[in-house]
C-alpha cells in the first residue's frame, strides 16, 4: 500500500508506525467520544468528515514540512489512515469523487462550538 509507505516515511515520526500517535495530540486511531472519561479525539472517533481529514493533511502537513506532499500522496495517506480506523478496506482507493462517499463514524455527533461565547 502506498499510503503506507508514505505515512512510515513522512508521517511515523510524530503520528507512530500505526497512528497510535506519540501523545494524546497525535493519535490518530482508536479513540472513544462516548466514553465516561475525557473522550480521546481521532480520526475515527471524532472527525466528521473524510474531506476534513484530506484538507487538514494537505494544508498541514507533515509538520515539518507542511503542503510538501503532493495530491496523490495525500490521497494515498488518508486512505491509509482511514483504514487504520476500519473505517475503508485496505483495497479501496480514494480520490475526488470516492472521499466524498466515506461514511465517517462521527459524522452525525460533531457539535461545533467554535462560534460559543
Amino acid at each position: 500500500m502506498q499510503g503506507q509507505d508514505i505515512f512510515e516515511s513522512r508521517c511515523a515520526v510524530c503520528h507512530g508506525m500505526k497512528g497510535e500517535g506519540t501523545s494524546a495530540l497525535t493519535r490518530l486511531v482508536g479513540g472513544d467520544m462516548q466514553s465516561e472519561g475525557t473522550p480521546i479525539r481521532t480520526v475515527g472517533s471524532y472527525w466528521p468528515h473524510a474531506s476534513t481529514l484530506f484538507d487538514y493533511v494537505q494544508r498541514a502537513m507533515p509538520a515539518d514540512a507542511p503542503k510538501s506532499l503532493s495530491s496523490s500522496e495525500v490521497y494515498q495517506v488518508v486512505a491509509y489512515i482511514l483504514n487504520l480506523n476500519g473505517i475503508i478496506k485496505n483495497s479501496q482507493v480514494l480520490n475526488k469523487e470516492t472521499l466524498m462517499q466515506v461514511e465517517m463514524p462521527n459524522k452525525d455527533g460533531f457539535i461545533d462550538n467554535s462560534q460559543a461565547l
